[in-house]
Order: structure tokens, then sequence, then C-alpha cells
């Protein structure tokens, strides 16, 4: 299981470097289910620094190519950095192992974060499947909206921290609509954004739970190959067709965790 495991790591790179985002949505269900990493606190921590470190890859070949508002990046990233920090440092270690139990059926904190992350993976594939067209922009100066801008940038962070989602889905659009970025820019800024709240927000972790390094090391590696690799064949095949097959697997993905998670474990 452990070296299917690795193998779909390049996977989780792959889609970072095809269509900007998904690596998360990716790399949490490997980790808790083939290499049965707890999915409570170690696997989202995991996570984190998979996306960050493979984001960072990615931002750094879209900053070369023009594609990264840096401007945007922080306004965007501060606030979402500063609570990804403050979720996985205090508020993860406050939720109970077990949060209710009605009868028979007990919610568990690890049955909830992977059921929670679930949701989070069917509104992403309805983003991905629904075909989106680049706006024609009358005025391409970019504007900033700060009061939403902090706003969308603080639940962002919220939900990297609870599920160790980078959150591309979210913050390519939000980036779009109240930034005035092309799509391009956006989603090389995305990149930028996730890279730094996911890498801060697993330092909160490192004094709080064991980390294997040669297995994370290993993966990520292997996230870095994928995303070099899924660089070069976005030159050649169109991404929007990508995109839409990524998210039909994201939603049957997300249906079976979620029914599983709530149902049969």
């Amino acid at each position: 299981m452990e070296i299917i495991g690795y193998i779909l790591a390049v996977l989780v790179g792959l889609s970072m470097g095809l269509i900007g985002a998904g690596g998360s949505i990716l790399a949490l269900p490997i980790l808790v289910y083939l290499f049965g990493i707890d999915a409570s606190e170690t696997a989202p921590a995991y996570s984190l620094f998979i996306v960050g470190v493979s984001s960072l890859i990615g931002a750094i070949i879209k900053y070369k190519e023009g594609h990264v508002d840096m401007k945007t990046a922080v306004i965007f990233g501060f606030p979402a950095l500063v609570s990804v920090y403050l979720t996985r440092r205090f508020l993860i270690p406050e939720i109970p192992e077990e949060i209710f139990t009605i009868g028979t059926f007990v919610l568990t904190k690890g049955a909830f974060i992977m059921t929670l992350f679930a949701f989070l993976m069917i509104i992403a594939s309805f983003s991905m499947i629904k075909e989106q067209k680049e706006r024609t922009k009358k005025n391409s100066t970019i504007k900033y909206n700060y009061p939403l801008i902090v706003l969308e940038g603080s639940m962002v962070g919220v939900l990297t921290g609870m599920v160790g989602a980078g959150g591309g889905f979210i913050i390519i659009p939000a980036l779009v609509v109240m930034s005035n970025l092309s799509m391009k820019k956006a989603i090389g800024t995305s990149l930028l954004i996730i890279a730094t709240k996911s890498l801060f927000g697993f330092v909160g972790d490192l004094s709080v739970i064991e980390i294997d390094w040669p297995l994370l090391l290993l993966f990520t590696a292997l996230a870095v190959l994928g995303i070099f690799v899924g660089d070069r064949m976005s030159i050649k095949i169109k991404s929007e067709k990508l995109k839409k097959g990524f998210g039909w697997f994201v939603l049957i993905m997300g249906g079976y965790i979620f029914i599983k998670e709530l149902f049969f474990n």
C-alpha cells in the first residue's frame, strides 16, 4: 500500500503543475488510507508541508513566467497566514477526540476532519467541472476590496488549518473577483499564498506532533517531481479538459470519503 501511496504522490504535484491546485485533495486521503497516518492531527500537518513545499516550487516557476502578483499575495496571504497558524496551534488541540455520541454512532475527531475535508472536496469538484471562461476585462487595473479579502483570507486560513488543504479552488476565484487579476496571475499568486500559509501552519505543529521525516521528505520529493512533469505537460495539454476530468474524480472520492467516515467507520 505504501508503494502505491508513493506512486500517487507524483499525482499530487502533477495536478498542481497542470491546473495550479488540487494537491491537498489527493495528499490527505493518500496519507490517511494508504499510509495509515492519523487523520486528526498528523495527516493534515503532513499535508501542509507537502502542499507548502510543492506550491512554493510551483510559485517560483510561475514567478519566472511573470504570473505572480507579489502585492496581492501579501494582502490576501497575511490574514490567511495568521489564521492558519492560530488554528493549528490552538484550535485543533482543543477539539475532543470524541465530539458527540448518538446511540451507537460516535463522531470522532478524525472522522469529523475527514468528513469536513470530503465536503470541501465535493465543493471544489463542482468548481472544476463547471466550465470557466476567462473574462475579458475592460479595465485591467488591479483593485482591492480589502474587507472581503481579509475575511476570505481568514476563512481560507481556518479551513487550511483544520484539514491541511491549500484552498486553491477557493483562492483563485477570489483573486479574480476581488483583485481583478487575470486567471494566469491568479493561479500563480494562489500558489505563493498556499505555500506561505501551509508552511507557516506546519511550523505550528512541530512542537505538537512527532514527524516521520523520511516518509514526509520522500513523499514531498515525489510531489515536487510531479510539479515539473505537470508544468511541462501543461504546455501541450488543455488544462480545462484535465480540470473537468480531475473534478469528476474528486467528486467521486469526496462522496466515498463522506459515506465511509459517517456510515462505515
